[in-house]
């Protein structure tokens, strides 16, 4: 089972860094993805550590710390990435108004322009 949760967590890491390489993730995200992987890499590799946490800690049963680490850690990703989406919607709110204000721009100095002066519509 070892070999299977090392050789699952060293595909996923690859697959991450195919991606980053292709330009399809940023480099913020995939840190994280990469921290986290490597994290799953040394506990599947050494289990024994799973065991020493929970005892450290006081949980009974390691699954149950483990199945703890990884809510908290998607509760993580969750906050993380429902900043950026805020932060995204609040830069493309600013940019349409943006655009709406130059294209009123644009008209109104169209209408000034001599009739035989105003550019050709496009198509």
């Amino acid at each position: 089972m070892t070999i299977v949760a090392v050789l699952f967590v060293v595909v996923v890491l690859v697959f991450v860094i195919e991606m980053l390489r292709r330009q399809k993730i940023r480099e913020k995200y995939a840190v994280l993805w990469i921290v986290i992987g490597i994290g799953t890499l040394v506990l599947a590799a050494f289990p024994d550590l799973l065991f020493w946490a929970a005892r450290v800690i006081g949980v009974q049963v390691p699954s149950n710390l483990l199945f703890a680490i990884a809510l908290i850690l998607l509760l993580g990703v969750t906050l993380h990435l429902s900043r950026e989406v805020s932060s995204s919607e609040d830069e493309i709110r600013s940019l349409a108004e943006e655009v709406a204000i130059l294209r009123a721009d644009l008209r109104d100095v169209q209408g000034q322009l001599p009739a035989e002066r105003e550019p050709r519509p496009r198509p």
